[in-house]
């Protein structure tokens, strides 16, 4: 069995980690070099970085920030928000990336999704997908869950896997911030119907729902950010708590 993930999630606006309920009600978490390096010294498996602004503000993803918490770490370190080019990519693996994430740039041009894997590998590919349930579906956002958009769930996923993605990011909005659980279900129904690992986010609260995460939702791996940033759940007895309960972790 390949070890599950844990990854802490920074979501920066102003320079500054926030987090929220829903992508909405944002309040401040702290410096976001501090927790990286922090998180880093803990164990944590990856780190992501997601400026959550960059895309409605129409800018690119804070470079130097990037490049600060890149010289602090020592984990796999994923950077999204405001990626629209094979240009972008480049200037932040350079700046200390190892991963880049994509997501509103996509769902405008899918075909970016190939022209990045062409370049760097889809190894280096994430492609976020932040999803709603509305009645018995599951509708795709963009900008930084702020517009619906025509596509659905698990037909945008089975799509971004063809077109050469290494990995989907699932935020389901529905539970963002609610501490009360993952989005099972819907996380069962994207490992069947893709063959790349899904990064499951979205409603972590307690050490158990991380454990459901991977036996019920069989997710490859659970970020979180809240839970960590004001240490409801520390790191390290999180892993201890999954080992045993027999999931493999690193």
């Amino acid at each position: 069995m390949v070890a599950k993930r844990i990854i802490p999630c920074l979501d920066i606006k102003n320079g500054r980690t926030v987090k929220g309920i829903n992508f909405q009600n944002l309040v401040d978490a702290g410096n976001p070099v501090e927790l990286a390096k922090r998180y880093a010294n803990q164990g944590a498996d990856e780190l992501v970085f997601l400026d959550i602004s960059a895309t409605l503000e129409e800018r690119k993803t804070t470079r130097n920030m990037v490049l600060k918490i890149a010289e602090q770490i020592n984990i796999p370190f994923t950077v999204g928000g405001g990626i629209s080019s094979v240009e972008d990519v480049d200037v932040l693996l350079k700046h200390g990336a190892d991963k880049i994430s994509v997501n509103s740039s996509v769902l405008r041009d899918p075909n970016l999704i190939n022209r990045l894997s062409h370049k760097f590998g889809s190894q280096c590919i994430v492609v976020a997908i932040d999803a709603k349930q509305i009645g018995e579906d599951w509708i795709v956002y963009s900008a930084g869950g702020t517009i619906p958009t025509k596509m659905e769930l698990f037909e945008w996923a089975k799509e971004v896997e063809l077109r050469g993605a290494g990995e989907i990011l699932f935020t389901s909005m529905s539970h963002d911030g609610t501490k009360k659980g993952f989005a099972h279900n819907a996380l069962y129904r994207l490992s069947q119907g893709v063959n790349i690992p899904i990064i499951a986010s979205g409603g972590a609260g307690t050490s158990q729902h991380f454990i459901d995460v991977f036996t019920q939702g069989k997710a490859d791996a659970a970020l979180a950010a809240s839970v960590f940033h004001f240490n409801e759940i520390p790191l390290i007895s999180l892993k201890e708590t999954l080992k045993m309960n027999h999931i493999k972790v690193r």
